[in-house]
């Protein structure tokens, strides 16, 4: 079995554990949420294994790199990265609503890199940029920043569909308290802007040794450093300033609209050193 084929599947097993999330939250069963979140697991686990077989496939094929050189297993490493962070938050808060808003975020990362037939899934040589021991390091934290960016993105949402007031029967009413959904987009987006500054750091450094020069305004690295401005301001607004609500879950949307606009944005709609991405 090749890894082609493992991460196909792993689509649809994300698929069906959207499902079970969003049937427990729309008829209020408790035991489709549990299914949904092992379902979410064995597609973690499918995941992995894809990952580390296309990672085995390269070096048989005499390229030998990690999987993370182009749009597709980029698209397959985000999927990932949600679902460790995702796992780890229902375990951690037991909140398995959360699954709703989250586990189609997963589904839909990996269903892009493979339905879409514009994304190519085969296995190439590194062009020579690329040919560096800074892939891992930068893709590695710069992923983990885009994925907890979008968890947050997912809770920022909770903002604007639960009911203010709290003796309301709407089936939004059961979502998570505001101080948890307050608690879990400030916790993603802290600890993740520094994934992101880090990344930043290292793409610099990497970029160096590539081209001679540190920074060079390229496309990438300019929206790259609007991201970073965006959730710099959340973590001011939020600490400095004491913002809560929808305020801030509005710049953690706007923030994650730049994350898009970076990832995808810039390698379809603007040329550059990225493109290739």
């Amino acid at each position: 079995m090749n890894s082609s084929l493992i991460l196909s599947s792993t689509t649809f097993i994300y698929a069906l554990a959207s499902v079970f999330y969003i049937g427990s939250f729309s008829f209020k069963k408790q035991v489709l949420a549990k299914l949904g979140f092992w379902v979410i697991v064995i597609g973690f686990l499918g995941n992995t294994s894809g990952i580390l077989i296309r990672w085995v496939e390269s070096y048989q094929m005499g390229y030998g790199h990690a999987p993370f050189s182009n749009m597709y297993e980029s698209l397959v490493f985000f999927s990932w990265t949600m679902a460790v962070l995702y796992i780890f938050v229902e375990f951690k808060y037991r909140e398995s609503i959360l699954g709703v808003f989250i586990a189609p975020l997963i589904f839909l990362a990996i269903a892009y890199a493979s339905f879409d037939p514009s994304v190519s899934s085969k296995i190439n040589p590194l062009i020579p940029a690329l040919k560096s021991n800074w892939l891992i390091a930068h893709v590695i934290t710069c992923f983990l920043g885009y994925a907890g960016f979008a968890v947050a993105f997912g809770f920022s949402f909770i903002y604007f569909i639960k009911p203010k007031d709290p003796h309301s029967k709407s089936v939004f009413a059961r979502l998570p308290s505001w101080e948890v959904i307050d608690d879990l987009t400030y916790q993603m987006i802290v600890f993740r802007f520094l994934f992101l500054t880090i990344g930043i750091i290292t793409g610099a450094v990497w970029a160096n040794s590539a081209w001679g020069t540190y920074w060079s305004w390229d496309p990438k690295e300019t929206w790259s450093l609007v991201t970073w401005f965006v959730y710099a301001i959340f973590l001011h607004l939020r600490m400095m300033k004491g913002w809560h609500g929808r305020n801030l879950a509005l710049v953690s949307i706007i923030g994650f609209l730049a994350v898009l606009f970076t990832y995808f944005g810039v390698n379809y709609l603007l040329s550059g050193l990225h493109s290739y991405g």
